[in-house]
């Protein structure tokens, strides 16, 4: 299990604060690729993604990571997941939980 970051311990918090039902985190969703959700609902195969360093370079937008993440999110919902997909000020600002709170009602 990889190290959660603040992030993704700030979204964990604003899960609990408002009462949403409670995500298994680091979810594997595929049998054969160590790929893993950082948020899933997994009765109702919804996921959330935090994707940390869009602004600064980071893995999620550079060239192989792109890459990678286009295959995992591909292969995601060709099993039945819909992902959603968050920035570091979408978290910050609340937008992301805001979303979810409604996807999950």
């Amino acid at each position: 299990m990889s190290k959660k970051s603040h992030l993704e311990e700030t979204f964990a918090y604003q899960v609990k604060v408002l009462g949403l039902p409670v995500p298994e985190r680091e979810y594997k969703f595929h049998a054969d690729r160590k790929w893993r959700f950082d948020f899933a609902w997994v009765g109702d195969q919804i996921a959330a993604e935090i994707e940390g360093g869009t602004w600064g370079r980071g893995r999620h937008t550079r060239p192989v990571g792109f890459k990678s993440d286009c295959e995992k999110y591909n292969e995601a919902q060709r099993l039945g997941w819909m992902v959603f997909r968050f920035t570091s000020d979408m978290v910050t600002s609340g937008e992301a939980i805001n979303f979810m709170e409604e996807v999950l009602k």
